[in-house]
């Protein structure tokens, strides 16, 4: 996650919030195209910002008034409290800490729930620390790295929320067994053609510490369960 966009995002964001808050809602007169075109634009901001706002490390902890201070003093001229050359060191500072945090709180997490899945009897781990679960044990061959593959999955992370399904989208997902996260490449040849498994897997077979998109946090453990339907000849 770039720290310059997350920045940015999490100012509109909290501008457009913190002037929602202050001031009463009130519909526009759209007299022309470009009324309507800047009316759009601002719809589409909105729309974005509070889809990806509450995702932001550390964006809950920021005053939105002192936000929306700062930048009505700046339209209007006034001198700014920081120094112009630390503005950006400032911001960048701030995030990178708070991602560093949020990261070290995923980190802990997953370690104690890799740590008490990897008791039960049923489950099985391997030397790189990808834990695994028998639901259906299937019959047929397993894949090599290089085969392609039809599965089924659900991946949900450990606090339970899902991030991705070929189930709840009913439709299964074909791909190469050497183009998907290591834990997953590293499944998929112990799995047995018709076999489905429950995969807990530990961030470095996963996406690391650079996470992926708004609900796979850095240092994130991922849950799966995995159903490999058909070795595609």
């Amino acid at each position: 996650m770039q720290i310059k966009s997350l920045f940015v995002t999490f100012v509109a964001g909290t501008l457009i919030l913190g002037s929602c808050n202050t001031f009463k809602s009130s519909k526009v007169e759209l007299k022309t195209l470009a009324d309507s075109a800047a009316y759009a634009i601002g719809i589409d901001i909105g729309n974005n910002i509070k889809k990806n706002l509450p995702t932001a490390p550390g964006g809950k902890d920021l005053d939105q008034k002192i936000i929306l201070a700062a930048f009505t003093s700046a339209l209007k001229g006034d001198s700014s409290q920081i120094p112009a050359l630390k503005i950006t060191s400032v911001t960048q500072s701030y995030f990178m800490k708070a991602q560093q945090v949020e990261s070290g709180k995923a980190g802990e997490a997953g370690k104690k729930f890799l740590a008490d899945n990897g008791k039960r009897a049923e489950v099985k781990t391997t030397a790189s620390g990808l834990q695994y679960e028998i639901i259906k044990e299937g019959t047929g061959p397993k894949p090599l790295a290089t085969d392609t593959v039809i599965v089924h999955y659900h991946g949900t992370t450990i606090e339970g929320k899902v991030f991705d399904s070929s189930v709840d989208r009913k439709e299964p997902a074909t791909f190469s067994v050497n183009q998907v996260i290591p834990g997953w490449t590293e499944a998929l040849q112990l799995m047995p053609e018709g076999s489905k498994w429950r995969l807990v897997i530990p961030s470095a077979l996963a996406y690391g510490e650079r996470g992926a998109g708004a609900d796979i946090k850095p240092n994130a453990v991922l849950v799966f369960e995995v159903e490999l339907i058909k070795i595609k000849k």
